[in-house]
């Protein structure tokens, strides 16, 4: 994959650029600031990008700011944000345009190397990864909606660890079911959520999408 890393901390930026050429990805451009984000993204078109939230001149959200102006000239470009804590917020603006190829990972995952190159690649194939901690948080302010309250627990466990961008191996895995048992949920998941029989990658965007945008 060609990567752009945009970190403004050396060390931080340093050791990503490191840690994805070792997984035999190529990183094609570095940026430090929200202005030179912007200009890598248009000039490299990248498979995937991560993508700091607080970035030089204010140390605001320029990072983010780049990667959404990216993706509105660029539908689908691929982005992976990392931030130093949970901001719903800039989860919720991430995620709005509803077309996948988005992930919002906290900093101390990219210490955990087999979890941050996973998420890289499933981001770059349209998908969406999403630290287990800010799922928490948008949980925790947000009530169901748009048919979410008619899963059951299992089902709702289920479309819970698809957001994180498990496959359905790895969620059978995790609760200890059956591959068909997990594609069961996934069927009668989708049912309820009013989801067409569409390809699969786009329907489990769309109930991931469901599931993190409720208000």
């Amino acid at each position: 994959m060609r990567i752009v890393v945009a970190e403004d901390l050396y060390l931080l930026r340093d050791g990503m650029v490191r840690l994805i050429e070792a997984y035999g990805h190529q990183v094609v451009a570095t940026a430090t600031t929200g202005p030179e984000t912007l200009d890598a993204l248009r000039t490299w078109r990248p498979d995937v990008s991560v993508i700091d939230v607080r970035m030089p001149p204010d140390q605001s959200d320029e990072g983010l700011r780049a990667a959404l102006a990216a993706r509105s000239e660029m539908p689908g470009l691929p982005v992976l944000i990392l931030s130093q804590h949970v901001e719903q917020l800039y989860a919720r603006e991430l995620l709005a345009d509803g077309s996948g190829g988005v992930g919002y990972l906290l900093k101390e995952s990219v210490f955990d190397a087999d979890q941050f190159i996973g998420a890289l690649e499933r981001v770059a194939g349209g998908g969406t990864a999403m630290d287990p901690a800010v799922i928490a948080k948008l949980l925790s302010t947000s009530s169901p909606n748009r048919g979410l309250e008619r899963l059951t627990e299992r089902e709702y466990s289920v479309l819970a660890l698809m957001a994180e961008g498990l496959s359905n191996h790895a969620i059978a895995r995790r609760l200890y079911l059956s591959d068909s048992a997990i594609s069961k949920y996934t069927t009668a998941m989708f049912g309820k959520l009013g989801i067409s029989d569409d390809d699969d990658t786009n329907r489990r965007v769309r109930a991931v999408l469901t599931y993190l945008n409720k208000s």
